[in-house]
């Protein structure tokens, strides 16, 4: 029996050693890869400065679609407030929602003007009924706070810098000014969103209705109005 100690206790560890590495190799396959664990992430680069023949026409559509004159419902509503967001300054935001009449192409209209102390910006945004064809047109144009206060503004119907056309299932498609490239050829675009912006901006009477309110994004307006209320005088 002496003998066959070494030889047992050989096998007993080889069974031992195979059985760990089939363990192992149990786990191992059982385990998922961890590169199938993260979420794959698409990226969409867009070309804002020029974009497409095919996205040209897109906006065009889009365009014919609102071209025809506001028709709001008796419903809206307006709220203004303060944002603040880390490691930017400070902004106050007005924001005006109408709903439109229900023979109307827009199911709602939002106009919003935000300021802080760099920039004024205002921002119109279309949203269609029709999905199929476009979710929502957004019109933007940006001022230096300090060029014109936000009365002002309205008055002198700042041009549209910026479209943006969002898809329901698609990506979205956004022609900007950009400085030192040539877009002489998206100026009829440029254009229709301008005068988009102008039409709305009088058919939903900022400057009127709600010209308190605009006004109240004026830090200057304010300091003026208390001092006056301050004056002996």
């Amino acid at each position: 029996m002496r003998v066959y100690k070494p030889a047992l206790a050989i096998v007993l560890a080889m069974v031992f050693t195979m059985s760990a590495v089939l363990s192992f190799a149990q786990q191992t396959e059982a385990k998922p890869s961890p590169s199938l664990d993260q979420p794959q992430v698409k990226l969409t680069y867009l070309y804002v400065c020029k974009p497409s023949a095919a996205d040209q026409t897109e906006i065009k559509n889009a365009f014919a679609k609102v071209a025809a004159k506001p028709a709001f419902s008796r419903d809206f509503e307006i709220s203004r407030g303060r944002a603040t967001l880390k490691d930017s300054p400070d902004s106050k935001f007005v924001r005006v929602r109408r709903d439109m009449l229900p023979e109307s192409p827009l199911m709602t209209t939002q106009y919003s003007m935000s300021t802080d102390a760099t920039n004024t910006i205002e921002t119109l945004v279309l949203r269609s009924r029709d999905t199929k064809e476009f979710h929502e047109l957004a019109l933007e144009d940006r001022m230096s706070a300090g060029a014109a206060s936000p009365l002002t503004i309205l008055s002198v119907d700042t041009p549209v810098t910026r479209i943006r056309l969002e898809r329901v299932g698609k990506s979205s498609i956004v022609l900007a000014r950009c400085p030192n490239v040539d877009q002489s050829a998206y100026e009829p675009f440029f254009r229709e969103a301008s005068n988009l912006m102008t039409r709305y901006r009088k058919a939903l009477e900022l400057g009127s209705a709600f010209r308190t309110d605009i006004n109240w994004l004026n830090p200057e307006s304010s300091a003026k109005k208390k001092g006056a209320a301050s004056d002996p005088k």
